[in-house]
């Protein structure tokens, strides 16, 4: 008899208004990418093994080696967060008083997300562990409660800063809109999410740095401590940046494309007043916009996302990007 073999798959995420707004208590509009996916397989075995693959490899030819490594793929790599997933899922099935079965497996994960360049690939990872935890083990979670379970692996297991953003549109998909007020936080432990026509976005363009070694947990540790503190500015431009998301929603379903474009500008120009923004990536901004496009970070830095106008600018656009040395792609919502 064939040993049992499910998978779970998450898509790479990109936020297009209100980052980084998710983790205060504010709102967002997000975008999965199926250019690039995470996929974690799980397979009968005598024993509970982890196969983290190439990038988790303790193998180097020489110390310049292992140094250049950690810069781009961290500590432990994705074997790290198997494990909390593992941990958390467990732990979260005995507080429901599920049953798990009792057979181990071997988790073997693969990703084609460019990693550390703010394309949410380490929540993609965690997002299909739990998809295929779930189908292996049969056990079924609310769509809108699975979210806070995976941002949990990474805050509560690992310590890392974060928000529900990623983790909402890699579990519901497509283009989402999502409000993280404190209200709905308090009554219901998760925000309200809003699955929109992705056909409503104008025709749009990502670029990323190849090289990129930008960490997003390390981006959000100081303006969380800032946040806390009451910082005034802060908590101005954050609530500021939660409102471009639904101003940018009610521009969507009114067909204004170009106030949703001009409002991605906005976004990025705020965020720029409370974070540091390298200088890579201002270069890739401003490149985008000279060609008239609109642009901002996907997320915490490494990748861009923005609207197009026309064919033609899309060219002129790809052109001017390319020569800076980033790679472009047309996504694939």
């Amino acid at each position: 008899m064939s040993p049992k073999v499910t998978r779970g798959r998450a898509f790479a995420r990109a936020g297009l208004l209100g980052n980084p707004s998710d983790g205060y208590f504010g709102r967002a509009l997000s975008v999965v990418l199926r250019n690039f996916q995470a996929t974690v397989t799980l397979e009968e075995s005598a024993d509970l093994r982890i196969d983290g693959g190439a990038h988790d490899s303790a193998v180097f030819r020489d110390m310049g080696q292992l140094a250049s490594h950690v810069g781009r793929h961290g500590y432990g790599g994705g074997g790290r967060l198997i494990q909390a997933a593992l941990k958390t899922f467990h732990a979260h099935c005995e507080e429901l008083g599920c049953t798990l079965s009792r057979q181990t497996f071997t988790v073997r994960y693969e990703t084609s997300i460019p990693r550390q360049v703010g394309l949410a690939g380490s929540s993609a990872i965690v997002t299909a562990a739990f998809r295929g935890l779930m189908s292996f083990h049969d056990v079924r979670i609310p769509r809108e409660k699975q979210p806070n379970l995976i941002l949990s692996v990474e805050v509560d297991e690992l310590g890392i800063t974060a928000g529900l953003q990623d983790r909402v549109v890699q579990v519901y998909e497509g283009l989402v809109y999502m409000d993280f007020s404190r209200q709905l936080m308090g009554e219901s432990g998760h925000g309200a999410y809003e699955s929109l026509d992705p056909a409503l976005l104008p025709r749009m363009f990502v670029a990323h740095r190849p090289a990129s070694t930008k960490v997003s947990g390390a981006a959000h540790g100081d303006l969380m401590q800032r946040w806390r503190s009451g910082d005034q500015e802060v908590h101005e431009t954050l609530g500021r940046i939660a409102a471009l998301a639904s101003a940018g929603r009610d521009a969507l379903l009114a067909g204004d494309v170009a106030s949703f474009s001009s409002l991605m500008n906005e976004n990025f120009d705020l965020r720029r007043r409370i974070m540091r923004i390298e200088d890579r990536d201002l270069a890739m901004v401003k490149a985008a916009r000279e060609m008239g496009a609109s642009a901002k970070l996907t997320g915490s830095g490494g990748a861009i996302i923005g609207g197009l106008e026309s064919e033609e600018m899309e060219v002129r656009v790809r052109e001017r990007l390319v020569a800076t040395g980033a790679r472009v792609i047309e996504p694939m919502v």
